[in-house]
């Protein structure tokens, strides 16, 4: 089968990576894609958001599978499209894809199906949530309601910060649209852990826990990234504790989803705070996370093509997802800049080491000039490792950074703190 990817980045890369590995598919395609990807598949000039486009390219080159990798078509109803046309994609539809796309809409669906998540206000008008941010008891976090790559939760310490980033987000419109409305919501205390899940909408079947690791400095200082690093699985999810996640926040949100008329297919990412009180909800996704996927991916031991088809058919009770010994590590590469405005165009050495540490490299913001290879955004590669142990993990996935550099380059040197401590 001729399988097409949407997307760019690291993701995306390891999605292509581990579908060429399927016995069932004969041809990869990724659009945009970059040029790290176009080492394995044939990629095409065609934007995320092109919907239109995208299914002209599937139709003349009769490809049997489209895989969405970011949230962006996936909100704008790039399923329903499709469906619409009879052809074949992997991912939720627009209403059920509301579950990340507005993180008000999300914040009253836990509310209404009793999914534990911090307590919480939505604002739609800037003054309001101003003579809120002067009364509440800190610290809290300021969400953007829409997309905003992952850097739209800011942590408020007091009433100072919090108004200022109020007026950022809703008066200066840092965020674009996605602050036009904001959520205030309780800080949340213990480790955070991702768990994704592969569901058709009857079935839910959990990947093994990662932790991403968001802010941009050791320590988790900083701002918020996209993603610095993971590692899969976490010594904090055990096999209990798993039931407990499928059964109070996994099942009620594809359940009450059904209800609420948006069956959700696909896969379904729960950003989740494991608190003294339980697991509670920090987020949902409507899609495979970045970094995570590339920690998570390298121990999926089943054929990915089998299930994506199995979900999209229905028939997602008939597998049983195999999974590989052992711990993955993932170590975001940063360009100067990074998560601001990045530097780009910058040289990069040392690519094939990666072989030498048996690692995986996959690309996120890279681009070819002739023989040389450049950095070409913000995140610029994801540097992965497989091992018995997180600590072999870890040594053999920064062996292979500290043989990688370009100018600037920056990188978490903490990546698996927790696990380690």
């Amino acid at each position: 089968m001729k399988i097409l990817v949407i997307g760019s980045g690291g993701r995306e890369h390891a999605l292509v990576w581990k579908l060429k590995a399927s016995q069932l598919v004969k041809k990869v395609y990724a659009a945009p894609g970059n040029d790290g990807i176009g080492m394995m598949a044939e990629t095409v000039n065609i934007k995320v958001d092109d919907i239109e486009g995208l299914a002209k390219f599937v139709q003349e080159k009769n490809i049997d599978l489209t895989v969405v990798g970011p949230e962006l078509p996936l909100t704008m109803g790039i399923v329903d499209y499709f469906e619409k046309k009879k052809l074949r994609i992997f991912g939720p539809t627009k209403t059920a894809a509301e579950i990340e796309g507005s993180k008000a809409f999300a914040k009253e669906f836990m509310r209404k199906y009793h999914i534990p998540t911090a307590s919480f206000k939505v604002f739609e008008d800037k003054d309001e949530a101003l003579s809120f941010a002067k009364n509440a008891a800190y610290p809290v976090f300021i969400k953007a309601s829409g997309l905003a790559a992952g850097k739209g939760a800011i942590r408020a310490e007091n009433s100072d910060e919090a108004c200022d980033i109020i007026e950022k987000v809703m008066g200066d419109m840092i965020f674009g649209e996605a602050g036009d409305k904001i959520v205030i919501e309780d800080c949340l205390v213990g480790p955070e852990i991702t768990v994704m899940a592969f569901t058709d909408g009857k079935t839910i079947l959990p990947m093994l826990s990662s932790q991403d690791h968001k802010q941009v400095f050791d320590g988790d200082e900083g701002p918020n990234t996209g993603g610095m690093g993971a590692y899969c699985p976490t010594n904090i999810v055990n096999e209990q504790m798993m039931q407990t996640i499928k059964e109070q926040i996994l099942e009620p949100a594809v359940y009450g989803l059904e209800k609420e008329g948006r069956r959700y297919k696909g896969i379904l990412y729960a950003g989740l705070m494991i608190t003294t009180f339980g697991p509670k909800v920090i987020e949902f996704n409507c899609r495979f996370g970045d970094p995570e996927t590339q920690a998570v991916l390298p121990l999926l031991q089943s054929d990915l093509a089998d299930i994506f088809i199995a979900i999209v058919d229905g028939n997602l009770s008939i597998i049983e997802p195999m999974w590989k010994d052992g711990s993955a590590v993932c170590i975001v590469m940063a360009s100067k800049g990074y998560p601001g405005k990045a530097e780009t165009g910058q040289k990069i050495t040392g690519l094939r080491t990666y072989r030498e540490n048996h690692a995986y490299l996959f690309h996120s913001a890279t681009k070819k000039d002739g023989k040389n290879w450049l950095t070409n955004g913000g995140r610029v590669l994801g540097v992965t490792a497989v091992s018995k142990t997180i600590p072999a993990a870890l040594k053999a996935a920064y062996n292979t950074v500290e043989n990688i550099h370009f100018d600037g380059a920056h990188y978490r040197r903490d990546i698996a703190y927790q696990a380690v401590k």
